[in-house]
């Protein structure tokens, strides 16, 4: 159970943290999409873009709609639509210092 706002500030910043949910929310940044559409677009099973896109709801980062037999996702919101641009301009003015940390987790 998370007890403080840092705890929650941490588990939020995790559903960002894994480079198969970053292909996943890349691929929401163009609209509504089916397990079937983000798998065909993103390496994996489609039980593992399941466990990611369950993590990314958990995190209050990602929405479901269940339309017949179809769960489609899509960005909770223009917020996170303008964190994840927010992330790519940042990324533009360090990319260096990043590909050259001594600390990357693989």
């Amino acid at each position: 159970m998370l007890n403080t706002a840092l705890d929650t500030k941490v588990q939020f910043l995790h559903g960002f943290s894994h480079k198969t949910r970053i292909q996943i929310l890349d691929l929401l940044q163009d609209g509504e999409k089916t397990v079937s559409e983000i798998t065909k677009s993103v390496s994996g099973s489609q039980s593992s873009i399941s466990q990611h896109l369950a993590c990314l709801r958990g995190c209050g980062i990602v929405i479901g709609r269940q339309e017949g037999k179809f769960m489609h996702y899509s960005l909770r919101n223009d917020k996170v639509r303008n964190l994840l641009n927010m992330f790519d301009e940042v990324l533009n003015d360090v990319e260096k210092d990043v590909q050259s940390c001594q600390h990357q987790i693989d």
